[in-house]
């Protein structure tokens, strides 16, 4: 076709209009939501909800006795006064309700293998249901899921009869019986809280690794590296997040516990920290003065803790939703 002398040729870039973007992605509507004036709002009104009792218990801690059964913790505005005596007890006294540094120290050396143990499994059976690929892989991981299912209540007697009498089939002992005092008593608290949080740990880094760029782990493996080498230069950096949040999970359900430290804790001397909370209340709550510093002192470690750790806490909560 022949365009006149003098005619403008339209420009076809300059006439191109930009591709409006059909709708948003699921982390751009997550960020959305998340800073909308109602979820503000809502978040603010759980942290006060959450802040209020906290810190009326803080400040029964530090009252006397005689003021915390004749008033409440609110009249600290109106009539200050606070001593150190309800912690010197809770801590160093021998006395009934007294002497929680000792059980203190058995929930640190509950706490840390109960943590450690079932995350570093957990890690590795993840890597293995996630890339490894092996006969009766979807039956085990089913399995596993299947695991979260069964209430924890209704495993603690056989648990407990296993330890206490061993494991026998036949004349052949495969367990011998263990002692349930002592040393032992420690340790079957923290295997029983392993056993109980694997499959938790398991089924969820499992769905972070599943997620992992399978170009990454291709060219791992073209460099001639194994699942070994993979797992530990590859995987365990990228999913570094999500370790973190698991563990604060697990941190947060072993220290809190009280039904497995009841069950498998023994005597006074190597019970946790909330078995001796639970006997100190007593079935008529006789020493429910002194629960408050008691209490607070099982609540810092926690704290401290998870301040420390937030940062990690939230981007393993957000790594797999805020993808696409």
């Amino acid at each position: 076709m022949t365009v006149p002398i003098g005619t403008d040729i339209p420009d076809p870039a300059a006439e191109a209009q930009p591709v409006a973007r059909i709708g948003e992605s699921r982390g751009e509507r997550l960020r959305r939501v998340l800073s909308s004036r109602v979820a503000s709002i809502a978040a603010l009104v759980i942290a006060v909800l959450w802040t209020i009792p906290t810190a009326g218990l803080f400040i029964s801690s530090f009252r006397p006795e005689d003021d915390i059964r004749d008033s409440g913790w609110w009249t600290m505005f109106t009539n200050p006064t606070f001593t150190l005596d309800t912690y010197n007890y809770v801590l160093y006294s021998d006395s009934q309700g007294g002497g929680l540094i000792r059980n203190l120290i058995n929930t640190v050396v509950i706490t840390i293998p109960g943590v450690v143990v079932p995350v570093a499994f957990a890690a590795m059976a993840a890597y293995a249901l996630s890339w490894i690929d092996f006969k009766g892989r979807n039956f085990l991981y089913i399995a596993i899921f299947a695991l979260q299912v069964v209430p924890l209540q209704m495993a603690l007697i056989p648990l407990l009869s296993f330890f206490s009498q061993g494991l026998h089939v036949g004349s052949v002992t495969i367990m011998p019986a263990w002692e349930l005092d002592g040393v032992n008593t420690i340790v079957q608290v923290w295997i029983a809280h392993s056993i109980f949080g694997l499959p938790l740990a398991i089924f969820l880094l499992h769905n972070f690794m599943r997620e992992l760029p399978g170009d990454v782990m291709e060219a791992a493996r073209i460099d001639g590296a194994s699942h070994s080498q993979i797992f530990r230069k590859v995987v365990l950096p990228l999913v570094t997040p999500a370790l973190a949040s698991i563990a604060i999970f697990q941190f947060l359900w072993v220290w809190n516990d009280f039904l497995v430290g009841r069950t498998f804790g023994g005597g006074e001397a190597t019970r946790p920290l909330t078995a001796v909370l639970g006997d100190m209340a007593g079935t008529w709550g006789f020493g429910w003065t002194r629960l408050p510093a008691a209490a607070f002192v099982a609540i810092v470690v926690p704290l401290v803790v998870f301040l420390l750790l937030q940062r990690y806490f939230v981007r393993g909560l957000l790594a797999g939703s805020v993808k696409g």
